[in-house]
């Protein structure tokens, strides 16, 4: 009930504390598992508030008192109330620094005293000759003196309660430790570096979840810590687990980890290289962590480079082979490395330049700009070169988009070529550096949805009679298709979009729903089927001036901008009447200038398994259902449980949609997530050997809301039917197709 009341917003008052604590050694569960909450929320409203010790005269703060109480849950008969308490200590961040350390301490105690074990005693004995001669009562019995300073004004529960809590045998109650270590670690660095063996010898655990989530803790806190060398020998050799999800979180937490000596360094890279050997599916992942690696660790990298490259400084040693991904691998190290160590590059052989130039190319997400002798780069200006050059992607970005903002200075086919070229570019450094990819690929599909209206609207079929016009493969319907579907990628596809980014998003989709009209108008006869068109646009309109209202200021001279100002007239106006309206308006639009937020990650995914052209076929037999391995790492997709679909495409043309479990995603690291699941294909008329297209989906859905009534010249108001997008869901490509062949075999009869 005082629970309740809290959750209503009522204030408990203090004078709880006491009961609560006597119902912490209640018989029944749900009691001590309520108590156990109460006590915490009194801890949270009054920290600072001072209490007595029971038999003491000694006073401590609530919080450190209720500390104590729940640390002493955790050792409860009860494993729910047991993960309760580990859940709770973990929120408490006011804790003294002192009683938080005492929850990692293993020392038996005994009245608060430090309780020595027969095996101390005896050596003790021994080394002072002395032995117990069994005739007086009580003659071996420790001597040790009570130190004042040396007792604890907390409760015996509270020492060792990590310790318990990470040795529990129920899983449920060990993750929960973890999760609270991580929290308290975070905002205390000698906490943080007090658990680390703790932490570390999770990593052995039993359960796949309990390691995973540890790994996860880890790395959360690696700010706050340095690994030695004992403690990162024992997190490499989990490298050799089989669970890839373990595998690819332990580069995560590689990636953003100090490690103390050269020796760390050397450590790390050589089971890496064990772990590429065993597992070269980890190619990628393995990249990526040592690329964080080398840039975090310069100084220590720098006095392996002679090792790492083979180098001699008498004799010319041979040249590696480039298509080694070990190689790589060292290369990738050496390179992020040299990045902040100007003195790295008088290390390398002529053959290592040469190889930078090709991985700098080829592989410029893992590999920096660097200044080397020899290599001399085209888009580096000479002024540049005299010092560590800024990567200048992000400049050329802003100056391509800064060249289309003055498309109406230009003829038409000035106009089409400068887009063109400027498309061009963007995906061209879309491909360079990951970094930009995101805005680099919305910059140039939003300026592709600008060409192509520019190209219907300059169509020479809109000078042909409509009769002529219906015989012709017209550009402009075509285009009108290309639009919606290139709008709705930018929409959905795309994350870190700002409300003036999907403003703009929906003027060009209400631009190509104009277009739609238009080509209608010149297709169909009569006026009829353009009424109902004709106020689903008014609705539109209606819709994006109401959504969007606070960036139509930046609209000026825009296509929405002159419809709003000729609302009244396109109102009162008949179908064929309006259409002349909006064609006259799309042709005196101005382009409107696209600004980028700071970040856009565009959602891709990858597929791993099947794996592409494979020479092993997959057999089975016709009429029956063989089931195929999918495995696919996906980035920056927001909700993939709901939102990815595998797409099956048979040799006949027949597609299978398949929705995986919840359970076939996992979340490897940040913006990161892992598909692994199972397709079970079946086609009852299959003969011959043939191969299908698997592929990955991003289903999307559209919902808009209803919109005031108006009334128009054939007298019914615009909202007497939805606007067209009320409803819209679809799916959208998002990896490249993979084509498996398949083999099946005669039904046995």
């Amino acid at each position: 009930m005082k629970l309740q009341l809290h959750e209503r917003g009522l204030k408990l008052q203090q004078v709880l504390y006491c009961q609560a604590c006597k119902l912490l050694t209640d018989d029944y569960e749900q009691v001590r598992s309520a108590a156990i909450e109460l006590v915490w929320v009194l801890s949270q409203l009054y920290p600072e508030s001072i209490v007595p010790i029971p038999s003491s005269n000694e006073e401590i703060r609530l919080v450190d008192e209720a500390f104590g109480k729940i640390c002493h849950m955790v050792s409860d008969g009860s494993w729910m109330v047991r993960v309760q308490a580990c859940k709770l200590l973990g929120s408490m961040q006011q804790v003294s620094p002192h009683f938080l350390e005492q929850t990692l301490d293993k020392k038996l105690m005994s009245d608060l005293r430090r309780k020595r074990t027969a095996h101390e005693r005896a050596k003790e004995l021994y080394s002072s000759g002395e032995f117990s001669s069994g005739r007086k009562w009580g003659d071996d019995a420790p001597r040790e003196e009570l130190d004042t300073e040396a007792v604890n004004l907390i409760e015996s529960g509270a020492c060792g309660a990590f310790v318990h809590g990470l040795e529990d045998e129920m899983y449920e109650v060990r993750i929960a430790a973890v999760e609270s270590l991580c929290l308290l670690a975070r905002s205390s660095r000698p906490f943080a570096e007090k658990c680390l063996d703790f932490l570390v010898d999770m990593f052995n655990d039993e359960i796949e979840e309990v390691r995973l989530q540890s790994i996860h803790t880890m790395r959360k806190i690696s700010d706050n810590i340095t690994l030695r060398e004992d403690q990162l020998d024992t997190i490499l050799a989990v490298l050799e687990d089989s669970s890839r999800d373990i595998r690819e979180a332990l580069h995560e937490l590689l990636c953003c980890t100090n490690v103390s000596t050269k020796e760390c360094v050397h450590l790390a890279l050589v089971e890496l290289l064990k772990n590429l050997s065993k597992y070269p599916t980890d190619r990628e992942s393995i990249w990526k962590c040592l690329k964080f690696l080398g840039s975090r660790h310069p100084t220590l990298v720098l006095s392996l480079v002679p090792e790492l490259l083979s180098t001699h400084p008498f004799f010319d040693t041979p040249e590696p082979d480039m298509d080694d991904p070990a190689y790589i691998a060292v290369l990738v190290l050496i390179f992020n490395a040299a990045k902040t160590c100007p003195t790295m590059p008088a290390l390398f052989s002529d053959h290592t330049f040469r190889h930078y130039a090709y991985l700098r190319d080829s592989l410029s997400h893992l590999v920096p700009a660097l200044t080397l002798p020899g290599v001399k780069w085209s888009w580096i200006p000479d002024l540049e070169r005299q010092s560590p050059p800024e990567d200048p992607s992000q400049q050329f970005l802003q100056n391509s988009l800064e060249r289309v903002h003055n498309l109406q200075n230009l003829d038409i086919q000035g106009t089409r070529e400068l887009l063109e070229f400027t498309i061009r570019d963007l995906q061209r450094i879309g491909e360079l550096q990951s970094e930009l990819a995101g805005m680099a690929d919305f910059s140039a599909t939003y300026l592709r949805c600008q060409l192509l209206l520019i190209k219907a609207l300059n169509e020479k079929l809109w000078s042909l009679a409509a009769p002529l016009y219906v015989k012709q493969n017209s550009l402009a319907a075509t285009a009108v298709k290309q639009i919606l579907e290139e709008t709705y990628k930018m929409e959905f596809m795309y994350s870190g979009l700002e409300s003036r980014q999907v403003s703009i998003i929906h003027h060009m989709r209400l631009q190509a729903n104009a277009l739609q009209l238009l080509v209608t108008a010149r297709t169909t006869k009569g006026e009829e089927p353009l009424f109902s068109m004709c106020k689903q646009f008014l609705q539109e309109v209606d819709f994006f001036q109401r959504c969007f209202i606070s960036e139509l200021p930046h609209m000026q001279d825009s296509f929405v901008d002159k419809l709003l100002d000729l609302m009244p007239r396109l109102v009162n106006s008949k179908p064929l009447e309006m259409v002349k309206i909006l064609q006259t308006s799309l042709r005196q639009s101005s382009f409107l200038r696209l600004t980028l937020p700071e970040q856009i990650h565009k959602a891709s995914a990858h597929i791993i398994e099947p794996a592409a052209e494979s020479d092993n076929p997959i057999r089975f037999t016709s009429g029956l259902v063989v089931a195929l391995d999918v495995d696919a790492t996906l980035e920056h997709v927001q909700e993939p449980q709901s939102a990815v679909k595998v797409q099956v495409v048979y040799p006949d043309g027949q597609v299978q949609i398949i929705h995986p479990k919840p359970a076939d995603f996992r979340n490897p690291g940040p913006g990161r997530h892992r598909l692994i699941t199972q397709v079970y294909l079946s086609h009852t008329a299959w003969t011959e050997p043939c191969q299908i297209e698997v592929s990955l989906l991003l289903a999307y859905s559209s919902s808009r809301s209803n919109v005031h009534s108006s009334k128009t010249s054939w007298g019914e108001s615009v909202d007497s039917m939805p606007p067209p997008d009320s409803s819209i869901d679809g799916t959208l490509p998002f990896s490249k197709p993979v084509k498996v062949f398949l083999m099946p075999k005669p039904a046995r009869r």
